[in-house]
């Protein structure tokens, strides 16, 4: 046998004899790692019962196709970009996203929790009461006999929250995406009651469609006003030909504007109060904290077993 089949065996051996001490280490303390992952099992279990449950509504939307509207060349193209008539797909982002985006800004959730009084419900519940369909909330921070808000918060925050504090709260449980493929929207929102998850998000399409249909009619008004008054001053008969197309394009936008509900979003699924929760998920809690019990305690043996081994040794 030569030196260096020698030296292989050796190191075969060493780490024979290293899983050996490893084992037989976990073995002496198995019960402590018993007795640690089971306190980290029923701990698992109490908190994962006190955790309250978290239902999801969701609304499935199909934006409202937009008509492309006539290119204008030359300087008449710019007149009309003055007046802020839209001259086709390709100019500026695309109103589905826009609505997105104004769906997500901090001015329209503002508002939105002022005009439904959300403060309440999205900073101060913690619960929900399913026999009596009632929000359980904390009494640290909202008093429900007076109507008055408690919380004990560091300035510049006052007991009262802000607009701003609720709308941070509010995108916690609210969430906005689009299929890149279909284009479709949905909107989800999950809160400890489903029935408030459901209302929430049917006021918030008829709010984002009144939004984007309120901009439509005063954008179109004034590009009507303008080509108007450009009418007015112009006695080029091209000219004004075109102008009058502008403003026919502006009134199709007003018509329109005026007789369509769904103005920019159509309902394709409509929100329902969910049965089921979708949070948490209590078998899952349990399962992890209980491994990582047992890994920690596995851990732990492992160390004192060094550490006894090293004072031993010196």
């Amino acid at each position: 046998m030569t030196t260096e089949d020698s030296k292989k065996d050796s190191r075969v051996h060493d780490d024979e004899i290293d899983l050996r001490e490893l084992f037989v280490s976990l073995w002496k303390g198995k019960w402590f790692i018993i007795a640690v992952t089971f306190v980290f099992a029923v701990g698992s279990v109490l908190h994962a019962l006190n955790l309250p449950n978290i239902y999801k509504s969701e609304v499935l939307l199909a934006p409202v196709a937009q008509e492309q509207n006539m290119r204008i060349p030359g300087q008449l193209g710019g007149l009309a970009a003055l007046a802020g008539v839209s001259l086709g797909a390709g100019s500026g982002t695309d109103k589905t996203t826009l609505a997105i985006e104004v769906l997500r800004s901090r001015e329209f959730i503002g508002r939105f929790i002022e005009k439904y009084d959300l403060f309440v419900p999205v900073v101060a519940a913690i619960d929900w009461d399913i026999a009596t369909n009632t929000l359980i909330l904390d009494k640290t921070a909202f008093n429900i006999s007076t109507g008055q808000w408690v919380r004990d918060v560091k300035p510049p925050r006052k007991a009262k929250p802000s607009k701003l504090e609720t709308y941070e709260e509010f995108m916690k449980l609210f969430n906005v995406s689009r299929d890149a493929s279909s284009g479709m929207v949905r909107l989800t929102i999950e809160h400890y009651s489903p029935y408030l998850a459901k209302e929430w998000l049917d006021y918030l399409v008829l709010e984002i469609n009144e939004e984007m249909r309120q901009r439509e009619l005063q954008e179109a008004e004034r590009s009507i006003a303008y080509l108007n008054e450009q009418v007015a001053s112009t006695t080029l008969s091209d000219a004004r030909t075109m102008l009058f197309s502008l403003i026919e394009e502006q009134t199709k936008s007003l018509m329109l504007a005026n007789v369509r509900k769904e103005f920019i979003f159509q309902t394709i699924d409509h929100a329902i109060v969910p049965e089921q929760k979708s949070s948490p998920r209590r078998a899952l809690i349990v399962i992890v904290f209980t491994i990582l019990g047992g890994f920690f305690a596995s851990v732990l043996v492992l160390i004192f077993n060094i550490l006894f081994k090293t004072d031993k040794e010196a």
